[in-house]
């Protein structure tokens, strides 16, 4: 197992470094100077949005409320921990740097989904994101499968485990002195067992029960930890000098080499906002808005929300902790932190928050997985197939080294954030030009609305017909936008 590890470790740091780490960068920068930093300029707007009332459905705040406590998972717990602890206090500034450049990135994508989506099968609901705007924007049906294959191995399969393996860690916590030999298989093999009631054998009120409590668990997490920072404010300085000496190698320590901490900070920050790398846009694609730029603003203040205030509250309370650096931790660091300060109940507290935050993710992972194998295929068998390999990545996800499980996560998920960050970078010209609409209507005083005809030689839209054009015309579009792309994807 240690050569496998190591050779998943090896080959995931090389390819973050070399390739994963500059693009997110340049295509961030790049969409931040072409958008004149829109998504730090219109941050008044993000907030004005809250209050749209043109919604028919779920409204931008409540879509929000939803997509904050979905966020709000392992990433948080686990994730940054193992950046401090591998790349030291200042992989906590490159998060936030990831955050303000990748908010570029969230930006375009959830603007380019909800141009780019179709209707639902039922009435006034949608369906879309990368897969979608690769085919109708791209013209690229092929591109839009493999995109679909990766995001159903990264959360379907890599991410499920990850999340199991996540559970077994902070459980094992809790219940000091636990057999390390029986224990994870026969939780693995539960919790495998409880996904399967939810999602293979259609009992969706355990699933109805799990979605419930996220939003409440979810709260319990910022309660906890605002009270842990509270409790330790007078370290808040010395942890601030340390995030941004540690960013610039000023404060060396163990684990906490400038390049360490750059790999850290963007990796742990991606997985836990998911700017840029092509997951949030699914969601972003099911909203209901008057202008898909109002989605875009949305999402964007979703990633500031998550890494700014939840992550920078993690920190907060793992670094209040002293950990040990240079070593890989996980929940159990957070875990320690909270029984530190709060006592134990607040260790077995934060068990209780992990395990629905995982579980509930686990069922959200399969669902990406099985919408995107419905972009491809319908077939019942292969549908059969995929939910019996979900359900064997929960049992084996939850006996897998902490290094391997979250190793092989970084991978699939870069192999996700390359493809969608090289389709949208020649369709985000498109992007723009909505931006440009909107802060035209806006300037006048309207409250934004698009439709297609405002854009002219748009290709592949479904859902933005103009008022009075019958849908099987935009129906027509998208058919042929499969077969020749839109003149304005290369447009420069």
């Amino acid at each position: 197992m240690s050569t496998l590890e190591d050779l998943v470790v090896n080959v995931n740091d090389a390819f973050w470094t070399y390739l994963l780490v500059p693009l997110v960068a340049v295509a961030g920068l790049y969409f931040t100077l072409r958008s004149r930093g829109a998504q730090l300029r219109l941050l008044p707007d993000m907030l004005r949005v809250f209050t749209d009332k043109s919604a028919r459905g779920v409204s931008p705040f409540g879509a929000f409320t939803i997509s904050a406590a979905a966020r709000i998972g392992t990433g948080n717990v686990a994730g940054v921990a193992t950046a401090i602890t591998l790349g030291g206090p200042g992989a906590v500034f490159w998060m936030w740097m990831m955050a303000l450049i990748g908010g570029a990135s969230a930006f375009v994508e959830s603007v380019l989904a909800q141009l780019y989506k179709a209707r639902g099968k039922e009435p006034g609901t949608f369906r879309g994101g990368p897969a979608y705007y690769m085919e109708r924007g791209l013209g690229k049906r092929w591109l839009g499968v493999l995109f679909a294959v990766l995001i159903t191995l990264t959360f379907g399969f890599v991410l499920t485990a990850v999340q199991s393996n996540t559970i077994a860690v902070a459980v094992q916590g809790s219940l000091d002195g636990v057999d390390a030999g029986w224990f994870p298989p026969a939780l693995g093999v539960l919790l495998a067992v409880l996904l399967g009631l939810a999602v293979f054998f259609g009992v969706k009120r355990l699933a109805a029960v799990t979605t419930a409590l996220v939003p409440a668990m979810a709260c319990l997490y910022l309660l906890l930890g605002t009270v842990i920072v509270v409790l330790n404010a007078d370290m808040v300085p010395g942890m601030l000098a340390d995030i941004v000496g540690g960013a610039f190698g000023f404060r060396e320590i163990a684990g906490g080499a400038v390049g360490t901490a750059i790999l850290q900070g963007v990796r742990r920050g991606m997985f836990s906002n998911e700017a840029g790398m092509g997951s949030a846009p699914n969601a972003a694609a099911a909203a209901d808005t008057s202008h898909p730029v109002k989605q875009g603003l949305v999402q964007t203040f979703g990633v500031y929300f998550d890494t700014l205030v939840v992550c920078t509250m993690t920190a907060f309370v793992v670094l209040s902790a002293n950990p040990t650096l240079g070593e890989r931790g996980g929940a159990d660091v957070t875990q320690s932190a909270f029984a530190g300060t709060l006592g134990a109940w607040g260790g077995h507290a934060l068990t209780v928050i992990v395990f629905m935050l995982a579980f509930s993710s686990m069922i959200g992972n399969y669902y990406y997985g099985e919408s995107n194998i419905e972009f491809i295929t319908r077939s019942g068998r292969v549908m059969t197939g995929y939910r019996a390999a979900v359900l064997a990545c929960v049992a084996l996800g939850a006996i897998g080294s902490v290094p391997l499980v979250w190793s092989l996560g970084d991978i699939t998920m870069g192999a996700m954030a390359l493809v969608n960050l090289l389709s949208i970078l020649p369709l985000s010209v498109i992007a723009f030009r909505l931006l440009a609409d909107y802060q035209a209507q806006r300037r006048t005083g309207l409250d934004p609305v698009f439709t297609a005809d405002r854009i002219p030689g748009l290709r592949g839209v479904e859902c933005w017909e103009p008022a009075g054009r019958p849908a099987d015309a935009a129906n027509a579009d998208a058919a042929n936008a499969a077969e020749e792309p839109p003149p304005l994807a290369t447009d420069r």
